[in-house]
């Protein structure tokens, strides 16, 4: 099979591809044939060592991936050959709040491989509804938007949420918000984004780059009652203006670090909820509501694995709407 390795710190420019054995399935788990992944901000931190938990000496990166099951070890019921699944982002974290270490793409290795075997209790079937490549931008995006919406802030139907950008994490929120019955701002430093936002359902868009002041922007649109939920995957540099948009009563979901240190444990005044992906519970939930409500995630541009340093690079350069893919086949 043809499988990428990265060194942690090596950069984008140090992962290969190459050919490695094909595992087998084990006792307790499913050898999957991966047809589709995608990429998140943290593969970029791992590769320039900015996180510091890489398998050492090198890692297969990335977390996200569809597939179907080959075959199976003994003792597995969960699965079968023929089944379509996702695996999890945090491999063993079933349910309740505390999340296990053993996160693929970096910890342990990832899905950026034609052929990889999970703990089969550790995937989760995708329903018809779903193609591969969007079930692929789910993992860790879809399922960090899912639990900053509904997890210990939940979002009610007419509420507002103020997404910020248009990456993975935020247009997931946007799809989750608009299908839940709320209403959503989107900011961007582009208007070409900003008005594929409007199309995907924004009710309101904010070019801070025009408008640096975008937090009393927002504010003036919602007549000064700001919003409840917002999906923070700036980090830093913007806590005091999330601090200030936020109603009484909202919360600010501290999910990502785009510029300088992520925001959890502020003490701004205002609720910060960190958030950590989630477990194959809200995963599992998080998939039925996808189909239930004919969410199509949003994918901008798909590489052969092959070409993963390309795809690497532009996710660096921001130039991108919702998911970068790479197709595994």
């Amino acid at each position: 099979m043809r499988s990428a390795f990265a060194r942690a710190g090596a950069g984008i420019d140090g992962i290969s591809v190459r050919e490695a054995p094909r595992p087998p399935a084990g006792a307790g788990q499913a050898l999957v044939r991966l047809t589709a992944a995608t990429l998140n901000f943290r593969d970029l931190l791992f590769v320039r060592g900015q996180l510091v938990r890489a398998k050492s000496p090198e890692y297969v990166p990335l977390s996200c991936a569809a597939g179907e099951v080959i075959s199976v070890g003994d003792e597995v019921t969960r699965v079968k050959p023929g089944d379509r699944v996702s695996p999890l982002f945090s491999q063993g974290w079933l349910s309740g709040p505390t999340p296990a270490m053993t996160m693929l793409g970096g910890p342990i290795d990832g899905v950026a491989r034609q052929y990889a075997a999970f703990e089969a209790e550790s995937l989760c079937l995708i329903p018809d509804e779903i193609g591969d490549l969007e079930a692929a931008t789910l993992p860790c995006a879809g399922l960090t938007a899912w639990t900053a919406l509904f997890g210990a802030r939940p979002l009610r139907p007419g509420e507002w949420v103020l997404v910020q950008g248009t990456g993975g994490v935020s247009l997931a929120a946007l799809q989750w918000a608009k299908a839940a019955g709320a209403n959503v701002i989107a900011t961007s430093s582009s208007e070409a984004k900003l008005a594929r936002a409007r199309a995907l359902g924004a009710d309101i868009t904010i070019n801070y780059r025009k408008v640096p002041d975008w937090a009393g922007a927002a504010l003036a649109a919602l007549g000064g009652r700001g919003v409840d939920i917002v999906v923070d995957v700036v980090g830093a540099t913007e806590i005091d203006a999330c601090a200030r948009v936020v109603a009484d009563g909202g919360a600010i979901a501290a999910v990502g670090r785009l510029q300088g240190p992520d925001n959890r444990g502020a003490k701004i005044g205002k609720t910060v909820i960190p958030i950590v992906v989630g477990n194959r519970e809200q995963h599992e939930a998080m998939l039925r509501f996808c189909a239930d409500h004919g969410i199509r995630p949003v994918v901008d541009a798909v590489y052969d694995l092959d070409r993963l340093a390309d795809a690497m690079h532009l996710l660096e350069s921001g130039r991108f709407f919702g998911k970068v893919g790479i197709n595994l086949t």
